[in-house]
């Protein structure tokens, strides 16, 4: 029983330390940095660009579907390589490497389905559809528009 309570005393010690440290860093360093304010360093920086209009903005979110899928089947990679790297070390159908054999395909299986659910809502299509504008999205007037469509 004492010795549990040792071991949290000793995990709580080294958890108030450490708040200890961090809060005496940022104090120390809030101390002796220089504060000068001014109106380029309090603008808003984004990738080396000037910002332009306001963060409301509409924009196309297949972007974003894309980067997705990316990520889905990068993660889908990393993965099947060591996978793959052991199963070509082993040499033989013994019942580990069946074993892992089939949980392979059917992860390759479900990102397939992935895929094919993304091909089928036309998330990876790049051409943007005809939509007509509503009259509360924009200030531009609806003429505009109708020699596009």
């Amino acid at each position: 029983m004492k010795e549990d309570i040792s071991a949290y005393i000793i995990l709580v010690s080294f958890l108030a330390t450490g708040a200890v440290f961090l809060g005496v860093t940022f104090w120390l360093s809030k101390l002796i940095r220089p504060d000068r304010p001014d109106a380029s360093k309090l603008s808003t920086y984004e990738c080396g660009e000037e910002a332009v209009g306001g963060g409301q903005i509409q924009f196309n979110s297949r972007f974003f579907v894309v980067a997705l899928l990316f990520v889905l089947f990068e993660v889908g990679l990393i993965f099947l390589f060591p996978w793959a790297i052991v199963a070509r070390g082993k040499g033989s159908l013994d019942s580990w490497c069946l074993l892992a054999l089939i949980e392979m395909v059917i992860f390759v299986f479900v990102l397939g389905l992935g895929l094919a659910y993304a091909w089928a809502h036309g998330h990876l299509n790049w051409i943007k559809p005809a939509t007509k504008p509503s009259e509360h999205s924009s200030k531009i007037p609806t003429q505009a528009y109708q020699r596009f469509l």
